[in-house]
């Protein structure tokens, strides 16, 4: 069900560290790495991002359902791995569950996707129905989805338990169980165990360093990747984060080693090839620049950017018919773009300068 798959991680695992998540990926024949990228074909959203703002981690939501890869919730991570099963007796379409609660769709989407039910995408279970109408009126209330998510996962009990309780909201950051005339916070411990110490605190530094980077405090991001680095060193998607902030605060060789990190690591991350061709580009580092954007076309044939990348390399330093090529292959990527009528002014310079050579 796995092989062959890639997984990005956003946001740290409720349920184990990254480390233990990567390697029990890899034996299942998949691939595990922080962040969306390209070749990401299963996006997961860690609970514990839940920690972060709302407007925060609809972003970031916006941008992985951006990158293509389906967007996976934590359970429904384990469950892909074989490491949890699915509740059983699943019958509703999302749409069905949708117009039975009377819960909005985005607000059903989240919450699916940070476990706020049984079943982390349809078919969805009759309890969850009963789960989405007590959330709907939640919503009504006051709260949002956010608040329950983070309220659901402080319950000590499987999220089906919560079906029982009348639940109501007394500020909008904290929802309660009425039992009786008392009033009592959904608190506990995780469904699942949280990491070690050192785990927890690579997952903190590398959402500080996100956080910095985010914010354009490049310099700070760069130091909180390298403090990642230094506790998990396999940690390709740091090296690379970390690169781009160096090259971007004018560190190039600086950058040039956290890119080779990153490619140390993980021999296919397309973006790391692509970035560092080129900041070799940059440089004047021509011949390595075209190595690499060359094997960032060869992991990933749709890459337009490397392919309009190369073909302007290739034209600067005028092997003009290999220009051409690789700008006509941009074009079967791309017709509409500033970036495709400058490849067609390109392949046109191209064909009036051999037409005259040929004169």
């Amino acid at each position: 069900m796995t092989a062959g798959k890639t997984f990005g991680i956003i946001g740290p695992l409720a349920a184990f560290p990254f480390r233990l998540a990567a390697k029990e990926a890899r034996r299942r024949g998949a691939a595990l790495r922080r962040g969306a990228g390209r070749g990401t074909t299963h996006v997961v959203f860690g609970r514990k991002l839940l920690a972060q703002d709302e407007q925060r981690i609809e972003r970031r939501v916006r941008a992985a359902t951006a990158s293509g890869g389906l967007l996976v919730s934590e359970n429904g991570f384990l469950r892909l791995l074989g490491l949890a099963a699915a509740p059983e007796s699943p019958a509703l379409t999302r749409l069905s569950l949708i117009e039975q609660s009377g819960l909005g769709a985005h607000d059903a989407d989240m919450l699916a996707l940070f476990d706020a039910f049984e079943h982390h995408a349809e078919p969805f279970s009759f309890r969850d129905a009963i789960l989405a109408r007590k959330y709907a009126g939640l919503i009504a209330a006051g709260a949002g989805w956010h608040a329950i998510a983070r309220s659901v996962h402080r319950s000590p009990g499987p999220v089906a338990s919560l079906t029982a309780l009348s639940l109501q909201v007394d500020r909008q950051d904290a929802i309660y169980a009425r039992r009786g005339d008392l009033l009592s916070e959904l608190d506990g411990q995780m469904l699942l165990p949280i990491g070690e110490g050192s785990e927890d605190q690579v997952e903190a530094l590398f959402a500080l360093a996100e956080e910095a980077e985010e914010e354009g405090r490049l310099e700070d991001a760069a130091g909180l990747y390298a403090r990642c680095l230094a506790l998990d060193p396999g940690d390709a998607t740091a090296a690379f984060n970390r690169a781009n902030c160096l090259a971007a605060i004018g560190r190039p060789e600086e950058a040039k080693i956290a890119y080779l990190q990153a490619l140390k690591v993980d021999p296919r991350f397309v973006e790391a090839w692509f970035n560092f061709g080129g900041l070799l580009k940059e440089q004047g580092e021509l011949a390595a620049a075209r190595r690499h954007l060359t094997t960032a076309i060869r992991l990933d044939g749709a890459y337009a950017d490397a392919v309009y990348n190369l073909a302007a390399l290739e034209f600067e330093i005028e092997n003009l018919a290999e220009a051409r090529r690789w700008w006509s292959r941009y074009l079967e990527l791309d017709t509409t773009s500033e970036w495709a009528h400058s490849a067609r002014r390109g392949i046109q310079y191209v064909d009036l300068s051999t037409r005259r050579s040929a004169g």
